[in-house]
């Protein structure tokens, strides 16, 4: 039974990978997300220190569940798009099953963080010295007077 070994292997790592919030969030913001996400966009939403979102995707990028591609300083992520029929249905259950607020939430930011790119580039970064921003610093509309 050794050709069992291998998806049973496959699955562990897999399930390794969803056990933890912190990656779930992160896959639920690249889920929704049709553009590759830069690490520091994820920062700023997640509102995680810069070495802690880039440490749960090294585990993601391990379990194949996202690909990254470096563009000069930054890395840009997004969700495998050869994932395993388990990885994506796993994770569209995790998807329909988790906090709706804490999604929301972080989409709400992860989206405001975007706009700021230039040309389609993120250019911001996040402060040195502060793991992440609290506030995101955004005008919405002119005060009159």
């Amino acid at each position: 039974m050794p050709h069992t070994l291998q998806p049973m292997k496959q699955a562990t790592d897999l399930l390794r990978a969803l056990a933890d919030e912190e990656r779930l969030r992160i896959l639920n913001l690249l889920s929704d997300e049709p553009e590759e996400v830069c690490v520091c966009e994820l920062v700023d939403a997640l509102r995680l220190p810069q070495y802690q979102v880039s440490r749960q995707l090294a585990v993601l990028r391990n379990a194949d569940l996202v690909g990254g591609e470096k563009r000069g300083t930054w890395v840009y992520y997004q969700v495998s798009p050869d994932l395993t029929p388990l990885a994506a249905a796993l994770l569209e259950a995790v998807r329909a099953n988790v906090d709706a607020e804490t999604q929301r939430e972080d989409r709400e930011r992860l989206r405001r963080r975007i706009d700021l790119r230039d040309q389609g580039v993120c250019v911001v970064g996040y402060e040195p010295g502060r793991p992440f921003r609290e506030r995101i610093p955004i005008v919405l509309e002119e005060s009159s007077g």
